[in-house]
């Protein structure tokens, strides 16, 4: 690799805002704001609105969001087959 063009890679804490889940990551982002790990290392403190901890996906708490077309809302709400 050569030298100098490349961002600086180091350990960072992810904070999931929505869940107050925190995890340790390699990354080439950084932060003004620090937090002390469970190690007793202080890591540069990124927060995301959604990580494995929240997301739908993960957590098996997926929205049936308007279940079926036209056609079945319209039979269902007649009480037709």
């Amino acid at each position: 690799m050569k030298k100098d063009i490349h961002p600086e890679y180091q350990k960072v804490v992810f904070l999931d805002t929505s869940s107050d889940f925190k995890f340790l990551s390699g990354s080439t982002k950084s932060s003004n704001e620090t937090i002390e790990w469970e190690d007793g290392n202080t890591y540069p403190l990124i927060r995301v609105e959604i990580s494995s901890e929240s997301h739908p996906f993960y957590t098996g708490k997926q929205k049936a969001d308007k279940v079926g077309g036209r056609v079945d809302r319209f039979k269902k709400k007649y009480n037709m087959k």
